[in-house]
């Protein structure tokens, strides 16, 4: 098999379900912010912070993984912060071939300037669409979806889910909720959950990261999940062997095609597996769940999209035929209109990767 190119990779197109904006802002934007903030970082030169960053987030575990986030979430208080934060993650997206993202936020922790949560999600609707119609007048289209995300320890999901539905014709796709997952069990949050669906709105749930199969049978059973915000540790209910046993949850996320959001730098940062040749993904994948490849944190993990294709393509021996199959699962299982999700993966990604396979 002839190896892959990594210029080859950034070049196909690839879609993405699973991003954080405040994990993925560029360093030398980090710097720029915060001095305008008053804000004090570990170092002011941009390249030296974005080794903190890794280096920082690669300690084994979530919490300490969570805590570099303040830095940038202390950068983005105001509408023009954000906005210039959405604006360059929508650009610098389709600069790595990215045809579709979902990229998420909490409006909660964006208040402490006194913008409403309304002006929050109004400024960073706004960025996304600067930076996608820059990134399509340059010839990089990419379409951008917002998920609005609640933090599970806090108490405010139920108005984050309301304000997800009201800016659900303005650009916000879906609801998430995020955060610490031991002792912060999804029901905490039936309520925006069970209005979410009210509404037939669409929402994911961070489950069966840093916590096992619990939170992910409440993420889908309680509280009704389109997809798993991670949900690696599904393979706790896998029994390993020649001819691999799935548990009844196991069997029912794959049955039920629930797509699994797996993000392997990220996992390997936090803990969750030991390194990306030991990832789950693998066996998930030969299993045929609807497996899909995500960021999580750009900026922390120091990766994109490609770097993580690239990764899996070393440590698996993936081609061009699994990367299309993780892209289509990943368009199929996306928060935006059959119509609009068959078009992308009828007139965009098929046409490339058949050239590719050809």
């Amino acid at each position: 098999m002839v190896a892959i190119r990594y210029e080859d990779i950034v070049k196909v197109p690839k879609a993405l379900l699973h991003d954080h904006l405040d994990g993925g802002l560029r360093p030398a934007t980090v710097v720029e912010l915060a001095a305008e903030a008053g804000h004090e970082l570990p170092t002011t030169d941009p390249e030296a912070l974005g080794r903190w960053f890794v280096e920082a987030a690669n300690s084994g575990s979530l919490e300490r993984y969570l805590e570099t986030f303040a830095h940038t979430v202390a950068v983005m208080q105001t509408a023009p912060a954000l906005r210039r934060v959405a604006r360059e993650c929508a650009l610098d997206l389709a600069a790595d071939g990215v045809v579709y993202a979902e990229v998420r936020f909490a409006p909660e922790q964006h208040l402490e300037q006194n913008l409403t949560l309304d002006e929050v999600v109004g400024a960073v609707v706004e960025g996304f669409a600067e930076g996608s119609a820059e990134a399509a007048a340059a010839g990089r289209p990419v379409r951008v979806g917002t998920l609005l995300t609640a933090m599970r320890h806090a108490a405010r999901s139920q108005e984050i889910a309301e304000l997800a539905v009201r800016h659900r014709d303005t650009g916000v796709v879906g609801f998430d909720i995020a955060g610490a997952e031991a002792g912060f069990p999804p029901t905490r949050h039936l309520d925006a959950f069970e209005y979410l669906q009210r509404e037939n709105f669409h929402f994911t749930i961070h489950a069966g990261e840093a916590f096992g199969l619990p939170s992910i049978w409440q993420a889908i059973q309680w509280c009704g999940a389109d997809r798993l915000g991670h949900g690696v540790r599904i393979v706790d209910d896998i029994t390993p062997g020649p001819q691999p046993v799935l548990g009844r949850l196991a069997a029912y996320v794959r049955d039920k095609r629930i797509p699994l959001e797996l993000c392997p730098s990220s996992n390997v940062q936090t803990g969750a597996v030991a390194s990306i040749a030991d990832h789950p993904i693998g066996l998930l994948r030969d299993l045929r769940f609807r497996v899909t490849v995500n960021t999580d944190n750009r900026l922390m993990s120091g990766t994109s999209m490609s770097r993580e294709m690239a990764l899996l393509a070393e440590a698996f021996g993936y081609g061009w035929k699994e990367f299309q199959w993780f892209t289509i699962n990943a368009m199929k299982s996306a928060f935006i209109p059959f119509d609009e999700r068959l078009r992308i993966i009828d007139e965009v990604i098929k046409p490339a990767y058949a050239k590719l396979l050809a």
